[in-house]
This record gives C-alpha cells, structure tokens and sequence, in this order.
C-alpha cells in the first residue's frame, strides 16, 4: 500500500491509500469540530438530514436510483468521537472500475454524488426541509433513548458521564435527549453553514485509483464549498491527574440480573508523550483479549466475572475496565481488578503475557489492513491524534515494546472512578453476555469504524 497526504484547498486534506487488494474502493468526507454538549446532538443529525435529499437528487428513492447507477456504489451517513473531537460525514463503497464494463464511472458519480450531498443539499428558501429534519431528528431520539438497552455500552458511559463530568469527554456521540429535542430545521441549518465554512475536512480515499485523479475528481466535485475562517483550535484536554485524592464512587440501581462495574482511571504521565504502540499492548496485556490478566485471572481462575474486559482511549489518556458479576461479588472484582493492575505495575509480566499481547495487537492491525473500512478509522483516529505512522508502521513499533515500559504506564495510572449499576431487586430483564466478537467490534469504535459508527 503506498500512502500519501495532500491539502486539496483551505483546511481540507486527502489521505490517499493507493492499493489493488480490494475489489471495492472506498471514499469518506469528515468534518471534525470540538465535541460540545450544546452542538453534538445537532452534528449527529446534519449528515442524516443531508443524506435524505440533494438539489438534484430531491429524495432517498432518487439517490438510490442513481447509486445503482453506479454498479451499487452506497453513501451512508456517519457521526464518530476522537477524544474531544466530533467527527461527521460519509462513508461511501465504490465498485472498482477495473473490475467493471468498459465506461464505468463509478468514482467520478461517487465523488459527485457526494459533494452534493455535502454542499447542494434539497432545501426550501435556503433553509433545510422541515419534514426531513423532523423524522430524522425522531430517528436520533429513539438511537439516543435506545442507548440503555446495551448495558455494557450503557455502563462504560455512564462511567464516562460521571468520570468526566465538566468535561466534552462526558459527551456522547449523538448528543443528549434534551437537546435533540431541541433541534429545528432553521437551527439546524445555521449549523450547518456554520461548519461547512469552518471545520477542518478530512477525506481518505484507499483503492486502484492513482492520487491525481482522485485529487481532480475531489476538486471538481467540491468546487462549490464554502470556506472561510478554519476553526484549526480544535482538540482533547488530556488531565494526567485524578480529580480527587481517592477514587469517586458512583452506584446506580435498574432492573439488571447482573451488576455492571466499570473502573475509570486517568493514564497519567504515559499521556506526556504518548507512545501509541505502547499503549496498545498494555491495553491488551491488562484486560483487551483472551490471554489477558483480567480474563485469565478475575474471570476464568477465580470465576468473579462474567465477562471482565478493558480498553484505553489513547486520544483523552483514560483506561477503564468493566466486568458483570453477581451483585455480592462486586467487591472481590473490583479488589482482583485493581490487583491485577498493580502486578502489572511491578512488572510482574511473563515473557509469554508480552508475546501474547503484541501478537493480539499486530494480528488486529492486520485485520484493519483486510478492510477498506477498518483502515480508514484507523487512518482518521490516527490522523486526528496527529500521529504520523500507518497502520504497517505501528505493527512493527509493537515489537520494540518492552515490559519496562507498560510496567511504568501501570505505575502512572490514577484511579479516578468506581461505578456499579446494581440490580434494584425488582423483575430482572433477561441479560446474556457479549461473546468475544460482540465485545471485540464494541472497542473497536476507539479506533472510528465507520461499520460500528454509523
């Protein structure tokens, strides 16, 4: 694969990925703006809204009459979270044209297509149709509302919610029911104009196509974005420190047959100048995987758990792990899941635990390497974090890891949070537990793919 970035006019970038491997190309436009309770429920809905309709294309039936046209080229709307960075656009396949009868234009429809979803979208005196930003906003209402039947999803953020509170990082993705509620189709589309004129434009293209065509077709097809001041004062606040000297402790009860915990802490000096590979692999060795000391030790040996598990997010410097246990069992994970934290810390790590952690990390990095997709949420967290390796690049820095090194990460990390949603005693709900796919593609939004953003 042979990578390349270029600046394609004022504060849009093309992350060009030039490859044969696959038989569908892929092509994505994201705004990035500052995650803000205020504005993130009215950015998850813009790229819906402007998905249902363009000026020349008036509905959802006329743009999927054109996509066939494109040999099944398919748009979908998609809203990510970089640390403190809201990220909003789209993800489009294209069919290859190689692979197609002679004529097909299958990029340069796509590349149309999608610069009028973008700047020409279907409106009425200016503004954007009443009746498409009122369905979509029900829609966002019930995906907002719907977020509490995932108890592990609901848990981890409502851990964030507390954890971070006072901070964007307590921000969800798709905003807050409140101001969802709140959101009207004039409203929305001063946002809108605000952010086309304003937010800093990442676009990734991985297939056949050579860099020049697609930096032509892109120009073409964006000619008519407006811009203006770029807002590049966008970004996370990393805190290194705990808020408090003692851990904060936040319990909840709903009707759950399970307790949920989630342990929050803040990465502290490992964040001073993070080492993306290092992290990685403590993430992996503490609690990311099969072999990990959380599920070889706090599930299987000592059977506390139903589930024990842990993921980092490298962009805001916090570690959390999160487990489902009987609801009298609670203390014991938690005291074997700060213990295991704290062997990693003095180092207590086998050669076999090392090795078993970089080979689960390289093997992920080659998974993302197989799919247009994956690459691209890697390549935009990647780009976003201002880390500047690929994805092959960062397989070969997990080798140089050392023990040492994630034994100091372990020694810098500051518990901040302990939440537990407990049962309330009432009719319990039917829970089941996530198998390891399902836990897999849920950490798997830290690194924005698109398949589990959308």
């Amino acid at each position: 694969m042979e990578y390349a970035r270029s600046e394609l006019m004022s504060g849009v970038w093309l992350t060009h990925v030039r490859t044969d491997k696959f038989k569908t190309a892929c092509l994505s436009v994201s705004l990035l703006t500052q995650l803000r309770r205020e504005t993130a429920a009215m950015n998850a809905l813009l790229p819906q809204v402007l998905r249902r309709g363009t000026a020349r294309y008036g509905d959802m039936e006329a743009i999927s009459r054109r996509l066939d046209e494109l040999y099944g080229a398919a748009i979908e709307p998609v809203v990510r979270r970089f640390g403190e960075i809201q990220s909003l656009g789209f993800f489009a396949s294209v069919p290859e044209e190689e692979l197609l009868p002679d004529g097909a234009d299958t990029l340069r429809g796509t590349c149309e297509l999608l610069g009028q979803l973008l700047c020409a979208p279907n409106t009425r005196g200016g503004l954007l149709l009443p009746q498409y930003v009122d369905s979509e906003r029900e829609k966002l209402l019930e995906a907002i509302r719907a977020r509490i039947n995932d108890k592990i999803s609901w848990t981890i953020s409502r851990c964030i919610e507390e954890m971070c509170c006072g901070e964007d990082y307590a921000v969800d993705r798709l905003g807050d029911e409140e101001s969802a509620e709140a959101i009207r189709y004039q409203k929305l589309t001063k946002q809108y104009r605000a952010l086309l004129q304003a937010s800093p434009i990442e676009i990734f293209y991985c297939g056949r196509a050579d860099k020049k065509r697609v930096e032509s077709l892109l120009r073409d097809a964006l000619a008519t974005l407006p811009r203006g001041e770029i807002d590049y004062d966008i970004g996370t606040d990393v805190r290194l420190n705990a808020l408090a000297s003692e851990p904060r402790l936040y319990t909840e009860q709903m009707n759950v047959a399970q307790a949920k915990l989630v342990i929050g802490w803040r990465l502290g000096e490992a964040m001073e100048e993070p080492d993306p590979a290092a992290l990685r692999v403590f993430a992996d060795l503490f609690g990311g995987s099969a072999v990990s000391k959380l599920f070889v030790n706090v599930r299987e040996k000592l059977s506390l758990c139903y589930y024990a598990s842990a993921l980092c997010d490298r962009h805001k410097g916090v570690l959390l792990a999160y487990a489902g246990t009987e609801g009298d069992r609670v203390e014991e994970a938690k005291e074997e899941i700060l213990a295991q934290l704290a062997a990693i810390a003095r180092g207590e790590i086998t050669e076999e635990e090392l090795s078993s952690a970089k080979a689960d990390v390289r093997s992920a990095r080659r998974v993302a390497l197989d799919s247009p997709g994956d690459l691209e949420g890697v390549t935009l967290s990647s780009v976003v974090s201002g880390a500047e390796y690929t994805p092959e690049e960062l397989g070969e820095l997990v080798e140089e890891v050392t023990a040492d090194q994630l034994a100091a990460i372990a020694r810098g990390c500051e518990c901040d949070m302990i939440y537990v949603l407990a049962p309330d005693g009432g009719e319990e709900e039917e829970e089941r537990e996530l198998n390891e796919e399902e836990l897999k593609a849920f950490e798997e939004e830290e690194d924005g793919n698109p398949e589990t953003e959308v």
